[in-house]
């Protein structure tokens, strides 16, 4: 339906005030939000530092937003940071440019942080 058709439609109807609330069923109360955006990136980054760091386990990638940017924090154990940055940070540039690749097969535009 175009808009002229629409508009034409519902000429002559008046706003009467009256709206539903309805409540969203896809997501449980407590679910983690951060699960939805850009899963091909953050499962991406997260293969990634695991295969570089000496405890898997540890591994941590949080999806936070601020202004609009979203971006990946990753927290790896204590002795892993120097292997996941790498010298003079070329593992973590590496790391950052397949991650970007894989943010825009999720249609996204994602930062990668690296947090102590």
């Amino acid at each position: 339906m175009s808009d002229t058709e629409f508009e034409a439609e519902n000429e002559g109807l008046q706003d009467d005030g009256y709206s539903e609330n309805y409540e969203d069923d896809d997501l449980d109360e407590g679910e983690d939000v951060n699960t939805i955006e850009a899963p091909t990136a953050r499962n991406v980054l997260e293969y990634l530092v695991k295969s570089v760091v000496e405890h898997p386990d540890e591994v941590d990638v949080e999806i936070v937003e601020r202004r609009g940017a979203v971006t990946l924090e990753v927290t790896v154990a204590e002795g892993d940071m120097g292997r996941v940055i790498g010298r003079r940070g070329r593992v973590a540039n590496s790391i950052r440019t397949i991650v970007r690749a894989a943010a825009s097969q999720d249609g996204s535009a994602i930062d990668v942080e690296f947090v102590d």
